[in-house]
């Protein structure tokens, strides 16, 4: 699996652009790196990378830039931030704009490692069999091109968007605890109850007429979240 994807390392510091590609050299995986967000962005936009490693504090285009810009513009690569800024508020902003991990520095190579094998593992598994398609209601995923459609227009997702969007097409009007969407969607990871909430926040901001009181992703008290759809016949 890892000779085929492409791993995009952005950070200004020439040491721990080095330590990260060798480590994930180690592991079988192809590596690019950049020394600054202007050149991630142009990179990101030329070529398609299996996912993105990025530094938050550069001078020429900060990593939450990079994020903002790269999901305005469609590319849908997933990004794990690595920061020496610990502050919640940074991992909160990060994940909300559409990063799909937070790690901070001083980092383990092994978590990082580990971390890097479940998100390829968990878009591998992703890919459509049988079924490349799911309906209902207003909603349609198609789910080799990881798009949503709600009424015939497109909403644009981040990759983690789409994988819970995904997910809770696939179980339309069950009741799912956050467990449950830990181990499918984030394949088990440590993830705390803030993560999902701002997922589930960002996505009810795209998929609600009004998402301060949502009639499709609803939160079920002291439990998780249920996908609510009258009509939940999926496609063929």
């Amino acid at each position: 699996m890892a000779e085929h994807q492409t791993i995009l390392v952005v950070d200004d510091d020439p040491a721990i652009r080095r330590i990260i590609c060798r480590v994930l050299s180690s592991e079988g995986f192809s590596t690019e790196a950049a020394a600054g967000g202007l050149e991630a962005v142009h990179m990101a936009e030329n070529q398609s990378y299996s996912l993105i490693i990025l530094d938050l504090i550069m001078e020429d285009m900060d990593g939450f830039q990079v994020i903002s810009y790269l999901r305005a513009h469609g590319i849908l690569t997933p990004v794990f931030v690595l920061s020496g800024r610990q502050a919640e508020t940074d991992k909160v902003l990060a994940l909300g704009i559409g990063a799909d991990d937070y790690i901070t520095k001083p980092f383990s190579t092994m978590v990082l490692c580990a971390k890097v094998k479940a998100c390829l593992r968990r878009i591998s598994l992703s890919a459509p069999s049988g079924r490349t398609e799911l309906s209902a209601g207003p909603f349609r995923y198609i789910c080799d091109e990881m798009k949503l459609y709600k009424n015939g227009e497109e909403i644009p997702l981040s990759s983690k968007e789409a994988l819970l969007m995904k997910y809770f097409l696939n179980n339309v009007n069950r009741i799912l605890t956050k467990e449950q969407i830990y181990s499918s969607v984030w394949n088990d990871s440590i993830i705390d109850d803030n993560t999902i909430m701002v997922h589930i926040r960002r996505l009810r901001m795209k998929i609600e007429d009004d998402p301060n009181h949502p009639v499709y992703l609803k939160t079920i008290r002291g439990i998780g979240y249920q996908m609510t759809v009258k009509d939940s016949s999926p496609s063929p």
